[in-house]
């Protein structure tokens, strides 16, 4: 009989109990110590969703949505909604949220598939010749106060972070040249701190294929993400002059280095969950790439790579790392089908702490947040369903929500009172927000 991911995931928690832990194997594992597990009530997900009858967003009971702002629709002070929403964070403002939104677009997202670009600003806006950026909310709770361009003329602005001192740090997941080189992190500020709006690349950051970034608020280290191959991607950290210096701070420079684990080549081929590695640092030799990309500036053996190293998250004292999927050369046997990472810089080791197997009804984890109460929450970018996952206290995946048009979701960000979880849907280009009984 074959059953489709949907049919599996309407039988909710109790029958992805089964599916997880019947004679297929565990699909999803964890550790007992990881972010908030075994805390108290043991928690395992929400319950069933209910299909949405509008089509955009199936929830749990007890849960609803609300659309905030939409591609197309007016931006504030003129201009339409860009599309192709992306990574997002959310920063308090007395009682209002501010939401930074990135707009995953390139060139040819435009000519072929017609996405709308972010509008050109005058001060706002780094190469002419770019369709991407980022755009800033202003909410009360699910209500839209305005929404406005914050930067453009960037391109393929995929996910970022936070920083310590409330800032937006946006990635460019590309290393092209269009009328200018790209490839590189930009501060955006919420609040207007900075002393100039003109958009200015962190070239010390590097100049290559970025997709998030999060920085340890008791050091000031960032640490970034890279989803690229030929070869695969890198996580590195980045050792500033300025370690929490506030808005602009990290243009002061400072060091770029990737992790390097002994004896792994490639860190997709690790499978069981609790492997703890020591992890080790390499400096970039040429962190602008001038003639050869980052990835490609290290002998074989050199640095450990992910395939397809997606999302970073800081949460007491550990910095998350995601890869969406793994596979083998001949593209058909996954070895995994996401795996979730934990860095401990205290320590300098690297934990295994989740693992999607190959034939999980949930696959492609992407974007990472963790809410204040200790719940991973990731972006599900795989086959099939598209899904925010909730996990459990038991290391399994629950669904929270389903995307009615199996676009993808992005950029998850709790409110600052954790009342709300912003969400986008990407092709949509719709952001929404979620209330329920999260706790």
């Amino acid at each position: 009989m074959t059953v489709s991911r949907r049919g599996v995931l309407g039988a909710g928690a109790a029958g992805l109990g089964i599916v997880l832990t019947g004679a297929v194997g565990p699909v999803f594992g964890g550790t007992a110590n990881a972010t908030g597990f075994g805390r108290g009530h043991r928690f395992t997900g929400y319950g069933d969703l209910v299909p949405d009858p509008a089509g955009i967003c199936d929830l749990p009971k007890g849960f609803s949505y609300t659309r905030i702002s939409a591609v197309g629709e007016t931006l504030t002070g003129g201009g339409n909604v860009p599309g192709a929403h992306d990574g997002m964070a959310a920063f308090r403002s007395g009682r209002d949220t501010v939401l930074v939104r990135n707009h995953e677009i390139e060139p040819e997202d435009v000519e072929e598939d017609g996405v709308p670009t972010v509008p050109h600003v005058p001060g706002l806006t780094y190469d002419p010749e770019a369709p991407g950026g980022t755009t800033t909310l202003v909410l009360t709770g699910d209500r839209l106060r305005s929404h406005v361009v914050s930067l453009a003329g960037t391109a393929n602005n995929c996910a970022g972070g936070p920083t310590p001192w409330n800032t937006w740090l946006t990635c460019e997941e590309t290393d092209a040249v269009f009328g200018k080189p790209h490839g590189y992190v930009f501060e955006v500020d919420p609040f207007r701190r900075l002393r100039d709006r003109e958009p200015v690349p962190l070239k010390a950051l590097g100049r290559f294929e970025h997709e998030a970034v999060s920085i340890d608020p008791r050091t000031g280290v960032a640490y970034l993400t890279e989803d690229a191959d030929t070869p695969f991607g890198l996580f590195y950290r980045f050792l500033p002059k300025r370690p929490n210096g506030g808005p602009g701070s990290l243009r002061a420079g400072g060091k770029l280095q990737a992790l390097s684990v002994r004896g792994i080549a490639d860190l997709m081929t690790v499978t069981r969950v609790g492997t703890r590695l020591r992890a080790t640092w390499v400096d970039v030799p040429d962190p602008d790439a001038t003639s050869t990309p980052v990835r490609a500036q290290f002998a074989d053996g050199k640095v450990s790579r992910i395939r397809k190293c997606e999302g970073t998250y800081y949460s007491d004292g550990y910095i998350y790392v995601v890869s969406s999927y793994a596979e083998t050369d001949d593209e058909e046997a996954y070895l995994h089908a996401g795996q979730v990472w934990r860095y401990e810089p205290k320590s300098a080791t690297l934990e295994l702490v989740l693992h999607f197997q190959p034939d999980s009804p949930f696959d492609g984890p992407d974007n990472i947040t963790i809410s204040s109460w200790g719940r991973i929450i990731l972006c599900e970018d795989g086959n099939d369903d598209q899904h925010l996952v909730v996990v459990g206290d038991d290391g399994k995946p629950y669904p929270l929500a389903r995307s009615g048009s199996g676009s993808e979701f992005a950029g998850a960000t709790f409110s600052p009172d954790g009342a709300y979880l912003y969400a986008n849907i990407q092709e949509d280009g719709l952001t929404v927000a979620i209330k329920g009984p999260w706790r």
